[in-house]
């Protein structure tokens, strides 16, 4: 039984133009159902392995940002309860690139839709190592929304 839904519609910028894709989220009993579908993603290059891309939700409400950082207005990962990296509240488990597609379905329980209803979820170049504080330059340098 879902009682809340929400939908975040992807898209690339302007070093990734051709990702596009969706991240839905159902709010359930036992926590939020998100399942991210993208396409377009850069391919990994090895062929034993597809890349691991860094996947949060911003405290931000726009992917826009100006001439030195496309991504400023999307601010850093979405952090309310004010816990340490990766237990903020935007942080998610890293999408798995297997020929430029990527999929994943996760059940979390740390936040409801109206907690992250209006904010950015961004796709990141680079992979989340669970245990640094990501600085914002760095991670929004490397968005792909």
């Amino acid at each position: 039984m879902f009682f809340y839904t929400a939908k975040a519609h992807i898209k690339g910028g302007k070093k990734y133009p051709n990702i596009n894709g969706s991240v839905t989220f159902k709010e359930t009993k036992n926590g939020v159902l998100v399942t991210a579908k993208i396409n377009g993603l850069p391919q990994s290059k090895d062929n034993c392995t597809g890349r691991f891309f860094g996947f949060h939700i911003h405290e931000g409400t726009s992917c826009t940002g100006n001439e030195s950082d496309e991504f400023a207005n999307a601010k850093s990962h979405l952090n309310t309860t004010n816990c340490p990296h990766p237990f903020h509240i935007g942080d998610l488990p890293p999408l798995i690139e297997n020929n430029g597609y990527a999929y994943m379905s996760v059940l979390i329980g740390k936040f409801t839709i109206k907690d992250i209803l209006g904010k950015v979820v961004i796709v990141h170049d680079m992979p989340d190592d669970f245990t640094s504080q990501p600085s914002r330059k760095f991670w929004n340098k490397n968005c792909l929304w």
